[in-house]
């Protein structure tokens, strides 16, 4: 009764062009699943990996390219991360166990995610979610993705940081913080898209107005060294007015 699984997982992981990332049993099953429900056609190669979760381009089955988001089941950092999922009142009832902290963390992404579709965010678009397997649009030219700022830095000047600050706003005024934006969380295109929203919070947080000066503060301090000044105070209070 084993031996057809395995053999199953054993072609999808022939299937899957990803290179250098080993899929585990669970989340095999779960592209599997949006396989079967026509989600995907295939999984290219990865665009990031990272200790929580890889992003990989993957393709749908009428060959549009889309960004899918494992959170990895190695739940280290995500405990040191607690305050982000105990302080959200929408991730009250989560239980201190491996398997609910993470699927929490992606359905945190793919929640934040929905907000910043709605209200007009430079951000990817979430399309479905299956357990800690994210669907959402891929942010790219042609076959591939955009780099990150801090791989090419600004690349508009201060019209740039005009954007992201514009984006922060809307957010805030929207009650959400995204708590962990900086030139590495950022994709150049033809304008800033904001990525990564796994740790954003809502404004109930009693951490909220920490996250926001500490993000706020990193990009200003990135664009500083990239020859644009900001007044951090003065930034703060225009975002939260």
């Amino acid at each position: 009764m084993t031996k057809k699984p395995l053999k199953e997982d054993h072609q999808l992981k022939e299937r899957f062009k990803t290179e250098s990332e080993v899929f585990d049993r669970e989340a095999l099953l779960d592209l599997s699943k949006l396989m079967k429900k026509g989600v995907l056609q295939s999984v290219d190669y990865p665009v990031s990996t990272g200790k929580e979760a890889n992003v990989f381009r993957a393709t749908t089955p009428d060959g549009k390219y889309v960004a899918v988001k494992i959170y990895k089941n190695e739940t280290a950092p995500f405990f040191r991360k607690m305050d982000y999922l105990e302080g959200d009142p929408r991730f009250e009832r989560i239980k201190h166990n491996d398997r609910d902290i993470v699927r929490a963390f992606a359905r945190k992404e793919f929640k934040n995610l929905e907000i910043c579709e709605r209200i007009g965010i430079h951000s990817p678009k979430p399309y479905f979610l299956i357990n800690r397997v994210l669907v959402m649009s891929f942010l790219g030219e042609g076959e591939l993705p955009y780099p990150t700022m801090n791989m090419v830095g600004p690349l508009h000047g201060e019209s740039d940081l005009d954007s992201i600050l514009a984006d922060v706003r809307k957010m805030y005024k929207e009650s959400l913080v995204h708590a962990d934006l900086s030139e590495y969380n950022i994709m150049m295109g033809d304008v800033p898209y904001l990525i990564d929203f796994g740790q954003g919070v809502i404004t109930r947080h009693p951490h909220a107005e920490r996250f926001l000066e500490r993000d706020v503060a990193i990009i200003l301090k990135f664009f500083h060294r990239n020859g644009v000044d900001r007044d951090l105070k003065k930034t703060l209070d225009a975002i939260r007015c």
